[in-house]
């Protein structure tokens, strides 16, 4: 399986598409990756469109998937940040993928839990992450969810600010 981690952008526009990882619906037995689009089908929820699911106390379906990230990032106020893993590793994102449905792409939402130490200061709630050697045992269920979306150990993650570009002079 190869996948391409990109920055995750918590702020992004709706309607973007991303590549996601999961089982394939027709074969089980298949890892594929997809392009789906954040957020559900708006049509379903009094017009909002969701992007994100607290993980708290859930029972995950069997729809699974992971989002490939490099980072992702985040915003208070005008202040906005990128968060890595501190070893510098690639990650993913645990999430649930919903099927097409009329004019509806397929799409996804991802889980989120209440931050970890090294978050916390700058943000109440981030994605789950699921670190590469967990990537099978999301998608198949095969640990507890609770194991799964464990804080990380503090230092783990780092959070710098994201630089404003400058303006080119000419």
């Amino acid at each position: 399986m190869t996948a391409t981690p990109a920055p995750f952008d918590s702020e992004a526009p709706s309607g973007g598409v991303t590549a996601l990882v999961r089982r394939n619906p027709y074969d089980m037995t298949e890892v594929e990756m997809v392009n789906a689009v954040w957020g559900s089908d708006p049509r379903f929820s009094d017009g909002i469109n969701y992007r994100s699911v607290r993980a708290e106390g859930r029972a995950v379906p069997n729809r699974r998937c992971l989002i490939p990230a490099s980072e992702f990032r985040m915003g208070t106020g005008d202040h906005r940040y990128r968060v890595t893993l501190d070893s510098g590793n690639f990650f993913y994102l645990a999430a649930v993928w919903d099927p097409p449905l009329a004019d509806w792409p397929l799409s996804y939402r991802i889980l989120t839990i209440p931050a970890g130490a090294d978050v916390i200061p700058y943000q109440s709630r981030h994605g789950v992450i699921i670190e590469r050697r967990n990537v099978m045992h999301w998608l198949d269920g095969t640990l507890p969810n609770e194991e799964l979306f464990a804080e990380p150990p503090r230092h783990t993650l780092f959070v710098e600010p994201l630089r404003a570009q400058a303006a080119l002079a000419l």
